[in-house]
Order: structure tokens, then C-alpha cells, then sequence
């Protein structure tokens, strides 16, 4: 089993749009607005990767139950670095100074940022990062807010 796709509620529909085809490459699959609700499909290759729901009227809350983070995992030491850098290139805030392993010791681990409405995100590589310490040494770098 393996994950579908995720939906993410959002307050700007156009600003998400945006943020997720910018920085991901996404393409639009599909988007309907039914009355004053608006909703897209976002992915690659034809498959739905992210679907955008504009229905929320506050940012992200990290103090009530429902998604922590949402991450994407790349290939590549060297895809990650290109990642990083279009974050920057973007000028989007970084929660930690750079690409981050996961735990202490962990050759896993990624880039860290927030969406538009406050949601937490990940870019990640599941080995090869060696030389990153992690945000944290009591606690992963994916933990707590």
C-alpha cells in the first residue's frame, strides 16, 4: 500500500496555486470552482499528487489534532541540494538552517518550510546525507513544532 495523494485545505486558492506549481513543478490535472467553493488536482506524469481544497478561513494549526507534516521524497543528494536552493532562489523561510538529517546519526533526513497556510513540509532523501546533523539531539528533526 502506498499513498494516493494528499488534500490540503487552503485560504488563497491562486497564492497555493501558485506556491505548489512554482516550487514543485506540479501540473494542473484538474480544477473546478462549484459556486464559491474551489478545488484543483495537482501532480506529474498525469498522476494526482496534491489536491487543493479552498474552504479554510485560518492558517494551519499545529496545536490541534490532523497532519503534522507532508513529505516529499526525492532520489538524489543533488536533487535535494537543487531543491534547497530553489527555496532560497524563492526566497521561502527554512524552519532549520539547511538540509537537515532526520535523528542523530541518521544518513536520512531533508529541507524543512511552511506553505502559504502555516503547513508544514519536507523535502527529503531516505539515505546519503552523512555529513547534515540534525535540527535537534534529543528528538527527531520531523518532531515537534
Amino acid at each position: 500500500m502506498k499513498v494516493g495523494h494528499v488534500g490540503i485545505n487552503v485560504s488563497n486558492m491562486e497564492k497555493s496555486k501558485e506556491f505548489y506549481l512554482n516550487l514543485f513543478g506540479f501540473d494542473v490535472l484538474f480544477e473546478e470552482t462549484l459556486e464559491d467553493k474551489k478545488y484543483m488536482f495537482l501532480g506529474k506524469d498525469g498522476e494526482i499528487i496534491v489536491t487543493l481544497w479552498e474552504q479554510a478561513n485560518k492558517e494551519f494549526s499545529n496545536s490541534t489534532a490532523g497532519l503534522h507534516h507532508l513529505a516529499f521524497l526525492v532520489d538524489s543528494v543533488e536533487e535535494l541540494k537543487a531543491f534547497e536552493q530553489k527555496l532560497d532562489d524563492n526566497k521561502i523561510t527554512k524552519i532549520y538552517k539547511g538540509i537537515v538529517s532526520h535523528c542523530e546519526g541518521a544518513s536520512s533526513g531533508g529541507v524543512f518550510f511552511i506553505d502559504p497556510d502555516g503547513v508544514r513540509l519536507e523535502v527529503c532523501i531516505a539515505d546519503g546525507i552523512n555529513d547534515c546533523n540534525p535540527s535537534h539531539s534529543d528528538h527527531s528533526s520531523c518532531g515537534f513544532f
